[in-house]
Protein backbone atom coordinates (compact mmCIF):
# COMPACT_ATOMS: atom_id res chain seq x y z
CA UNK A 1 0.00 0.00 0.00
CA UNK A 2 1.30 3.45 -0.83
CA UNK A 3 2.26 5.50 2.22
CA UNK A 4 1.76 9.24 2.63
CA UNK A 5 3.14 11.56 5.30
CA UNK A 6 0.46 13.69 6.96
CA UNK A 7 1.76 16.96 5.49
CA UNK A 8 1.91 15.43 2.02
CA UNK A 9 -1.62 14.01 2.39
CA UNK A 10 -2.93 17.41 3.51
CA UNK A 11 -1.35 19.34 0.68
CA UNK A 12 -2.30 16.78 -1.99
CA UNK A 13 -5.65 15.63 -0.59
CA UNK A 14 -7.49 15.49 -3.93
CA UNK A 15 -4.72 13.34 -5.36
CA UNK A 16 -4.88 11.09 -2.29
CA UNK A 17 -8.62 10.56 -2.85
CA UNK A 18 -8.09 9.85 -6.55
CA UNK A 19 -5.37 7.30 -5.75
CA UNK A 20 -7.62 5.57 -3.21
CA UNK A 21 -10.28 5.20 -5.93
CA UNK A 22 -7.93 4.19 -8.74
CA UNK A 23 -5.11 2.23 -7.08
CA UNK A 24 -6.47 1.07 -3.72
CA UNK A 25 -6.08 1.85 -0.01
CA UNK A 26 -3.64 4.64 0.90
CA UNK A 27 -1.83 4.67 4.26
CA UNK A 28 -1.24 7.94 6.12
CA UNK A 29 1.70 7.98 8.54
CA UNK A 30 2.58 10.43 11.30
CA UNK A 31 6.04 10.44 12.86
CA UNK A 32 6.87 7.27 10.94
CA UNK A 33 3.93 5.25 12.29
CA UNK A 34 0.90 4.22 10.24
CA UNK A 35 -2.10 6.13 11.60
CA UNK A 36 -4.94 5.88 9.08
CA UNK A 37 -6.05 4.35 5.80
CA UNK A 38 -8.05 6.10 3.09
CA UNK A 39 -10.30 3.70 1.17
CA UNK A 40 -12.57 4.16 -1.79
CA UNK A 41 -16.24 4.11 -0.87
CA UNK A 42 -16.64 0.93 -2.94
CA UNK A 43 -13.91 -0.83 -0.94
CA UNK A 44 -15.38 0.35 2.38
CA UNK A 45 -18.86 -0.89 1.46
CA UNK A 46 -17.40 -4.24 0.42
CA UNK A 47 -15.65 -4.57 3.78
CA UNK A 48 -18.70 -3.79 5.91
CA UNK A 49 -21.35 -5.49 3.75
CA UNK A 50 -21.00 -8.91 5.37
CA UNK A 51 -20.90 -7.68 8.95
CA UNK A 52 -24.07 -7.73 11.05
CA UNK A 53 -25.04 -4.63 12.99
CA UNK A 54 -23.81 -4.45 16.57
CA UNK A 55 -27.35 -5.11 17.83
CA UNK A 56 -27.73 -8.21 15.65
CA UNK A 57 -24.30 -9.44 16.74
CA UNK A 58 -25.17 -9.08 20.45
CA UNK A 59 -28.55 -10.74 19.98
CA UNK A 60 -26.93 -13.69 18.18
CA UNK A 61 -24.85 -14.62 21.25
CA UNK A 62 -25.65 -17.97 22.87
CA UNK A 63 -28.40 -17.80 25.45
CA UNK A 64 -26.98 -18.24 28.94
CA UNK A 65 -29.02 -18.34 32.12
CA UNK A 66 -26.93 -16.59 34.75
CA UNK A 67 -27.95 -17.44 38.28
CA UNK A 68 -26.39 -15.04 40.69
CA UNK A 69 -26.51 -16.09 44.30
CA UNK A 70 -26.11 -13.65 47.11
CA UNK A 71 -24.72 -14.53 50.47
CA UNK A 72 -27.34 -14.57 53.18
CA UNK A 73 -25.09 -13.50 56.03
CA UNK A 74 -25.18 -9.98 57.46
CA UNK A 75 -24.09 -7.06 55.31
CA UNK A 76 -20.78 -5.36 56.05
CA UNK A 77 -20.81 -2.40 58.40
CA UNK A 78 -20.20 0.99 56.91
CA UNK A 79 -17.01 2.67 58.13
CA UNK A 80 -18.97 5.92 58.56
Amino acid sequence: MPKWKVQEAKSRFSELLDKANEVGPQVIARHGKDRAVVLSMEEYRRLVADRPSFTDWILSAPKVDLKIRRRKDRPRRSPL
